[in-house]
């Protein structure tokens, strides 16, 4: 277990928290389980380091209560935590390995149509000097593939779709759209058409994420080529 500090600043003040760092993660991630579980130490401080307590009124000012467990829950969902230099290269390992079994996955030597080897494309990203980040995957591809490309001959199997999004989605499915869009087109009751080019491999997540943000109700239309 590796405890570490989760903080927020709110009215003006900080305020601290001690926290199991994977348990932590997963509640701001998923919101189950226990703040209980979380907590490392049952109190909220203003300096952990220095084992400064935040005092009642403080805390009351802030947030509405003293509940320990309350204020700890918000400095978890809405602050953030500090992570150790080892978690985020364990975690930046991870995203590259994930990377790398992508486009293995999915891409091809255009001038062979054959696949790469994972030590190919490990040997590729260092030589193009990638910087891969704990990033999703969706939304750091593209610019991967730019600087592998100058090394590495290689093309990914695509489909453009155009998506209309009705516009009470319109705002939260923006960003989703933002990675994979090549044009858009503002309709007159707010509707948001949207082509997209969109790599095979995302195709499962990306629609379950469109279904989900919008409730079924958006509108994918393949552009025939």
């Amino acid at each position: 277990m590796t405890n570490v500090i989760a903080r927020t600043k709110t009215g003006g003040k900080h305020f601290e928290i001690l926290v199991d760092v994977d348990k932590a993660l997963e509640f701001k991630k998923s919101g189950k389980g226990s703040i209980g579980e979380v907590l490392a130490v049952d109190a909220i401080f203003v300096d952990s380091k220095k084992g400064m307590h935040a005092g009642e009124k403080d805390l009351k000012e802030a947030f509405g209560t003293n509940d320990i467990n309350f204020v700890a829950e918000k400095i978890v969902k809405t602050g953030e935590i500090q992570l150790p230099t080892e978690y985020k290269e364990k975690q930046r390992e991870g995203k590259e390995k994930q990377i790398v079994e992508f486009i293995v996955r999915n891409a091809v030597d255009p001038r062979t149509d054959r696949p790469y080897t994972a030590d190919r494309i490990e040997r590729s990203l260092d030589e193009a000097g990638v910087n891969i980040t704990n990033k999703p995957i969706e939304s750091q591809i593209n610019d991967i593939l730019d600087k592998l490309k100058p090394i590495l001959p290689i093309k990914i199997e695509t489909k453009k779709v155009m998506i209309t999004i009705p516009v009470q989605y319109t705002g939260q499915a923006y960003g989703l759209l933002q990675s994979y869009k090549e044009s858009e087109e503002w309709m007159s009751n707010g509707d948001l058409k949207c082509a997209i080019n969109l790599p095979v491999g995302f195709q499962i997540e990306f629609y379950d994420k469109l279904n989900s943000i919008t409730h079924g109700a958006a509108i994918a239309e393949e552009i025939k080529q």
